[in-house]
C-alpha cells in the first residue's frame, strides 16, 4: 500500500485532469497547467517521468495526435518519490493557492474578465451601422474597403492569439491582460481621431490582435480560481462575450452614430475599456501557477541559499519552443490532419457567413426597408437571439447526449457531433428564408427571424464541432483550436469582401440561396465523421 503524501504534497493528478484543465487554458498538455505538464506523470508502462528531449517534446508525443491517446493511462502505483529541491503549494489548502482565495475575490475577478470578453467582441461591429458615415467622410466608395472594415478586426484575432498564447506561459496572465488591454485603449483611442481610410483599418486591425487576449486567458484564468466542478457556470457566464457581444454592439452603434456620430463608437469603447482596466489594476492578480511557484521558488532560493530549488511545474521549455508549439503545431494539425481541416474548413466558412451578415446588414435594411438612423441597429437583433438560444439548446442538450453515452461507457468524440448534424440544417434554411424575404420586401420581421434561424444554426454547429476537436485531440487540443481559429479568422476576415459585390450581380434572393448551397454541401461531414470518424483516427499517420 502507498503511504499518504506528506503535508505540502499532492497526489499525483489523472491524465484526464492535467488534459482538461490544459484545455481550459488554451494550451496542449505538454505544458504545464496548475496541476503539471502530461510529461511529468507517470505511466502505467513506467514509474519514471518520461525524458524531454531538447526540442521539448517527448518520446510519448511522437505517438499519432489524431487517435486522441498520446500517452497511457496514468498509474496510481509506484509514484517516484518526491524530490527534496522540488516547490510546490503547501497542501490543499495553501492560501497562495488562486483555487483557495476567498469567494469574492474569485468571483469579482471572474466577473470582471467576463465583462472584458464581452467589450473585446462587441467592439468588432459596434461601428458597422455608421459604416456608410464613414465611407462619406473618407470620401471613399470602394464596396472592398466597406466590408473590410468591420471584417479586418477579426483577422487581428487570428495573429494576436498566436503571440499571447507563449507570451502568457512566460510571464505570466496579469501582465498580458495589462499591456492587452492598454494597447486596445491606445489603438481604440487612434481609431476614434482617424484622418484617413488606411490609419482606420490599420488601427482596427491592432485593435483585434490586442482586443483578443481576454478570450486567449480568460479560460485559463478560471481554470486557475475554480473548482472543477463549479467551473460550467463561470464558463457559461464568459463565453456569453464572444457569443451575445458582436449582435449587441450594432444596437448600441446604431442609436450612437445618430446621436453622436460614427466616432463615438470608439469613444465609447475606450471609455468603457478605460473603466475595466482601471478595475483590473486594482482587483486582479496573478492566477498562473507556474508563476506563483516561481516567485515562491525565487523567494526560497534568497532565504535559504539553495540554488537547487526548482518548481513543481518547471519543465524546462524555453521561449523558442513554446513559440514553436503556439505556430508550427496549429499549422501541422491544420494541413496534416483530415479531421482538424475539415471541422475547421465548416467552422470557417460559417464564420465567414456570421461576418457576411455583419457587413451588409446596414445596407440591406437601409435599402430594401428604408431603415435609417438608429433603429438600423436592430436589425442585428434576431441574430443575436437565434444566438443565445443555440447555444443554450446546445449546452442543455449536448451535455444530455454525452452524458447518458459517458453513463453506458461507450462515449467517443463522435457522439458529440449528434447535434452538429441537426444544426447544419437550420443555415441554409434560414439563409434561404433571409435572401428571399429581403428581394421581394416581405415584412421586416421574416428576414429577421430568419437570421435567427442562422444565428441558431450557427451556434448548433460551432459549439460542438469545437468540442469534437477537443475530444479527438486531447493533449494537442489547444493546437487543434489555434488552427481552427486562424482558418475561421481568416475566412471571415477576407470572404465578406465579395459580399457586396454578390448581391450585386445575383441580387439578395440568388446571393443568400448560394451561400445556402455551399452550406448544404457542408452538412454531411458531421455525419460522415461520425460513421467513420473512428476509423479516420484509427488509420491516421498525423505526427508532430
Amino acid at each position: 500500500m502507498t503511504p499518504p503524501a506528506p503535508p505540502g504534497l499532492y497526489r499525483h493528478p489523472t491524465r484526464s485532469e492535467i488534459i482538461d484543465l490544459a484545455a481550459a487554458e488554451g494550451h496542449d498538455a505538454d505544458i504545464p497547467t496548475n496541476l503539471g505538464s502530461i510529461l511529468q506523470v507517470p505511466s502505467r508502462a513506467s514509474a519514471r517521468p518520461e525524458s524531454v528531449h531538447e526540442k521539448g517534446t517527448s518520446t510519448a508525443m511522437e505517438k499519432d495526435v489524431e487517435k486522441g491517446n498520446g500517452l497511457g493511462p496514468i498509474s496510481s502505483t509506484n509514484e517516484p518519490e518526491q524530490d527534496p529541491n522540488i516547490v510546490d503549494f503547501d497542501g490543499l489548502k495553501d492560501p497562495e493557492n488562486p483555487i483557495n482565495w476567498p469567494s469574492s475575490k474569485k468571483w469579482g475577478m471572474v466577473s470582471l474578465i467576463s465583462a472584458i470578453t464581452f467589450l473585446t467582441p462587441l467592439a468588432s461591429s459596434q461601428f458597422a451601422p455608421g459604416v456608410p458615415e464613414i465611407m462619406r467622410e473618407f470620401h471613399s466608395t470602394n464596396d472592398l474597403l466597406e466590408s473590410f472594415m468591420v471584417s479586418v478586426y477579426v483577422l487581428g484575432f487570428a495573429f494576436g492569439p498566436l503571440i499571447i498564447a507563449p507570451l502568457s506561459e512566460m510571464y505570466g496572465r496579469l501582465p498580458l491582460y495589462h499591456t492587452c488591454n492598454f494597447f486596445f485603449i491606445v489603438f481604440t483611442i487612434a481609431a476614434a481621431v482617424a484622418t484617413s481610410m488606411s490609419q482606420f483599418i490599420m488601427f482596427r486591425f491592432f485593435m483585434g490582435c490586442f482586443g483578443g487576449a481576454p478570450m486567449v486567458l480568460g479560460g485559463g484564468t478560471i481554470a486557475d480560481l475554480i473548482p472543477r466542478e463549479q467551473r460550467g457556470t463561470a464558463m457559461a457566464l464568459w463565453m456569453m462575450g464572444p457569443t451575445v457581444g458582436p449582435c449587441v454592439g450594432p444596437i448600441i452603434g446604431g442609436f450612437l452614430t445618430v446621436a453622436k456620430g460614427w466616432r463615438w463608437n470608439f469613444w465609447f469603447v475606450a471609455i468603457v475599456a478605460s473603466a475595466f482596466f482601471i478595475m483590473s489594476l486594482i482587483l486582479m492578480s496573478e492566477t498562473s501557477g507556474i508563476i506563483i511557484l516561481q516567485r515562491k521558488v525565487n523567494r526560497l532560493r534568497a532565504e535559504t541559499g539553495n540554488l537547487k530549488l526548482r518548481s513543481k511545474l518547471d519543465t524546462g521549455l524555453k521561449p523558442k519552443q513554446l513559440f514553436k508549439f503556439s505556430i508550427v503545431r496549429p499549422a501541422k494539425m491544420l494541413f496534416r490532419s483530415t479531421i482538424c481541416f475539415a471541422i475547421s474548413l465548416y467552422i470557417a466558412i460559417t464564420y465567414a457567413y456570421l461576418y457576411i451578415l455583419f457587413t451588409t446588414f446596414t445596407a440591406v435594411f437601409s435599402g430594401q426597408y428604408g431603415w435609417h438612423g438608429g433603429i438600423i441597429g436592430l436589425s442585428f437583433l434576431g441574430l443575436g437571439i437565434g444566438s443565445v438560444i443555440g447555444q443554450f439548446t446546445y449546452i442543455h442538450f449536448g451535455n444530455r447526449i454525452v452524458n447518458k453515452h459517458l453513463q453506458r461507457g461507450d462515449f467517443h468524440p463522435e457522439h458529440r457531433l449528434y447535434i452538429m448534424c441537426i444544426g447544419g440544417f437550420f443555415i441554409p434554411i434560414g439563409l434561404f428564408i433571409y435572401g428571399w424575404a429581403v428581394e421581394y420586401k416581405t415584412h421586416y420581421m421574416v428576414p429577421l427571424v430568419a437570421t435567427g434561424i442562422i444565428g441558431f444554426g450557427l451556434l448548433m454547429t460551432f459549439m460542438p464541432a469545437t468540442t469534437y476537436l477537443v475530444d479527438v485531440f486531447t493533449i494537442h487540443a489547444a493546437s487543434a483550436m489555434a488552427a481552427s481559429t486562424v482558418l475561421r479568422s481568416l475566412a471571415a476576415a477576407f470572404i465578406p469582401l465579395s459580399s457586396q459585390t454578390m448581391y450585386a450581380q445575383l441580387g439578395y434572393g440568388w446571393g443568400n440561396s448560394m451561400l445556402g448551397f455551399i452550406a448544404t454541401l457542408l452538412i454531411p461531414i458531421p455525419f460522415l465523421f461520425i460513421k467513420f470518424g473512428e476509423r479516420i483516427r484509427a488509420r491516421s499517420t498525423v505526427k508532430l
